[in-house]
Order: C-alpha cells, then structure tokens, then sequence
C-alpha cells in the first residue's frame, strides 16, 4: 500500500505576452484507500457550473495515476468545455504521465494513488480569438509538473515559508501591506 496520503501542491506559470493563458494548478496527491481517495471517488458526480472529468491523454488514453480534474471558474461556455476537455485536459495528461516517466511519481504505485487537480483557465480564453493554442498547452503541462513535483517535495517548506515571511507577499497586497 502506498505511502503517499496527502501530499498538496501549487504553481504559477505565466502566459505570453497578450495571452490570458496563465496556469496555476492546485494539486491532491494521496493513496486511493485515504483521505484523497475519498476525495476523488466523492468527485465522481457533477456540480453545476464546475464539470469534473477523467484526465485522458486522448480517445481510450485514460492517465495513470487515475486523475480527476476540475476548473476553479464557473464555466458559463461550450467554448469554455471544449478549452478544458481538449487542450487544458491534455496538457495535464501529459504533465502527468510524463512526472511518472521522470520519477517525480513512482510508477510502482500508479495504481494505489490518485490525483485531484484543480485548474486554473482564465474565461476570456473561451472568447479570445486570438488565443494562443500552444501556450494553453505549454502554462497548463509546465505548472501541472511543477505543481506534482512541489506535492511529492512537500515544497516549499515550512522553513522557506518563515524564512521569506517578510519578503515574499501575495501581489494582491501590494499597497495594502507594507513589510
């Protein structure tokens, strides 16, 4: 049985120039028989507004460790969907696969843990006829294997957090908090 129970992580990674393409994965790592593994069977059903899916890779491609998906805005959009369950959902699938081909995930136990990856796609995607496809792809691979990587590191520390408590700040604080 795994040892892996709960193990979260995040990362940001900034779009291109002129795109809305930033990525910023929240990720569950854990054992399918803990805590996680009730998280992600409890995901099975849909809540308006949030759609929950398998990450596959492509058609009959489901990816292994067993990963759920789900996006942190409302989606209001068939454009949205098609976004999410194409090249987001990808884009993840890859990330994914390939942290098992690095090590970052151990491929012994891609059957006794699961994932749970909440994403980030900013809604002017869906509308912007200009979007950048490939930078979609490229945000949501980088930060989803940086994201894993960071849960199976259990980074950053809590060390390096009181470290640079004083230095390091939310941007939404600039002007509001002065260190």
């Amino acid at each position: 049985m795994s040892e892996i129970w709960f193990r979260t992580g995040e990362a940001t990674v900034l779009a291109a120039e002129g795109q809305a393409t930033d990525a910023m994965p929240e990720v569950l790592i854990g054992s399918v028989k803990g805590p996680a593994g009730h998280a992600f069977a409890s995901m099975m059903g849909q809540a308006v507004g949030h759609t929950r899916m398998f990450v596959i890779r492509d058609l009959n491609q489901l990816v292994r460790p067993a990963t759920m998906m789900t996006t942190k805005v409302t989606i209001d959009s068939a454009a949205y969907v098609e976004l999410l369950g194409g090249v987001v959902q990808g884009a993840i699938g890859d990330a994914v696969l390939d942290c098992v081909i690095d090590g970052v995930l151990p491929k012994d136990e891609v059957d006794d843990i699961c994932l749970i990856i909440m994403v980030w796609l900013d809604p002017r995607c869906a509308t912007d006829e200009n979007l950048d496809r490939k930078d979609l792809y490229r945000t949501q691979y980088e930060a989803t294997k940086l994201a894993i990587a960071r849960a199976m590191k259990g980074e950053p520390t809590i060390d390096e957090l009181i470290a640079n408590r004083k230095t390091v700040k939310h941007y939404a604080l600039d002007g509001i908090v002065e260190y």
